[in-house]
């Protein structure tokens, strides 16, 4: 089991990231919790890490905060709940967030995140009500082939890779972009008017 990691990050291409541990290169993801927060390409990083093995696959997830990785895993246990809507839920909403919406009810505010829909929003809350508050104290770029340069390119990729859809995706990255953005500024903004 892979738990920590430290080393340089070499590449980020949200949801990507790569981290370089003496000669080995970690691919991972994160969410965008994590990119936000992220030091630039070449500087040390050190990241919580989720090492999941299925059947068909093996996947490494990172994540800069203790608290993210816990509820990262907290989530997948919602039945029906995998690795991809606990992302989006870290990329679309603050932990703190997510507990005020569990704790209240707040099948509205949920089902605005990627992914998850009223029957999603409501086993959460039944499932996760009594257990949110350790899950949110945590006790809360890299993309294989030819990956797109520019801001709004990367922001769009990122952006269908936490469910958006394609004409979702070109809408909310038109209205966020401004010159000058990264495509973190672009995501930032993007998510935020979504969650409207």
């Amino acid at each position: 089991m892979i738990g920590r990691l430290k080393g340089t990050l070499v590449a980020k291409q949200p949801p990507w990231i790569m981290v370089d541990v003496g000669g080995v290169g970690y691919e991972m993801e994160a969410p965008m919790s994590t990119f936000y927060d992220l030091p630039e390409v070449g500087q040390p990083v050190t990241l919580c890490t989720h090492y999941a093995v299925k059947e068909d696959s093996v996947a490494l997830y990172g994540f800069l905060r203790e608290s993210e990785r816990s509820l990262f895993r907290g989530v997948q246990k919602v039945s029906g709940i995998g690795a991809k809507i606990a992302l989006a839920v870290l990329s679309g909403v603050s932990a703190e967030d997510f507990a005020r919406f569990i704790e209240s009810g707040d099948v509205a505010s949920l089902v605005r995140i990627p992914g998850v829909g009223k029957k999603t929003a409501e086993r959460m809350i039944v499932e996760l009500r009594d257990r949110v508050d350790g899950l949110v104290d945590g006790s809360s770029s890299f993309i294989p082939g030819n990956p797109p340069k520019d801001p709004i390119s990367e922001a769009s990729v990122a952006l269908q890779s936490l469910g958006y859809k394609p004409n979702e995706v070109t809408r909310l990255v038109r209205d966020a972009s401004a010159p000058g953005d990264s495509a973190e500024d672009i995501i930032r903004k993007a998510l935020k008017a979504a969650l409207r």
